[in-house]
């Protein structure tokens, strides 16, 4: 198969096949994990850093495959880069580790991984297949991160809270409070308020997505030119 642009592929995993909100793929932890940007952010680079490294060698690997097994090898090859993303995480950031949870682990299961794997990088050259999982895990990425923060701020009143579980103890200071609550808003902490934020999300997509397409029509649509027949008088 012939190699797609990078451009096409940033733009189909940011914006236009966004993983989250075009194909609705990964709900799952997308729900339960984005009550703080710090457990979004986590798990969107433990998902990206997978799905690199899952299209990178299931491309590589992908004319000696058998066709009636080929399931099985992605499964098995995401496994194993799951693993050593969990070992990582437990070593290097244990607070967060232990506060994504089964999360992490089930990353194995996530239907965005094993979904590139088939349908792009078992088809493509190994560049094509790394730059496609990096652009994809960053629109899943950017969705986690999103939803995060409108969770975190409308339950905690917080931003970046626990941020030094990520990125260590200087983190610490990008804690941010938006404003103070002593009670906290149930709702948004809960994965129904994470399915309601995802709803609005999608939904902002589909009005750019419109306004967007109204405007490229005004752009392409040219003025009738009304032509006037003249006629000598005798």
């Amino acid at each position: 198969m012939s190699s797609t642009p990078n451009n096409e592929l940033m733009a189909n995993g940011l914006w236009h096949n966004n993983p989250a909100i075009v194909q609705l793929l990964g709900l799952c932890p997308l729900l339960a994990v984005s009550a703080t940007v710090t457990n979004a952010l986590g798990l969107g680079i433990a998902t990206t850093l997978v799905l690199v490294g899952s299209n990178l060698i299931v491309s590589l690997i992908r004319e000696w495959v058998p066709n009636e097994v080929r399931i099985p090898i992605f499964v098995m090859i995401i496994a194993a880069l799951v693993t050593c993303v969990q070992l990582l995480m437990n070593a290097y950031t244990y607070g967060l580790f232990l506060s994504l949870g089964i999360f992490i682990p089930l990353i194995v299961t996530n239907c965005i991984i094993i979904g590139r794997a088939e349908s792009f990088a078992s088809k493509n050259a190994p560049m094509p297949a790394v730059i496609d999982g990096l652009w994809m895990g960053l629109g899943m990425t950017s969705v986690l991160v999103v939803l995060g923060a409108g969770r975190e701020i409308l339950g905690n009143g917080t931003l970046f809270d626990g941020a030094d579980r990520l990125l260590g103890d200087w983190a610490s200071v990008l804690r941010i409070e938006v404003f103070s609550t002593e009670n906290n808003f149930l709702l948004a902490m809960l994965p129904p308020g994470a399915f309601i934020g995802v709803g609005f999300l999608i939904a902002l997509k589909n009005i750019i997505d419109k306004k967007q397409a109204e405007r490229t029509q005004s752009a392409e649509k040219k003025p009738e030119i009304e032509r006037v027949r003249i006629t000598s008088a005798n």
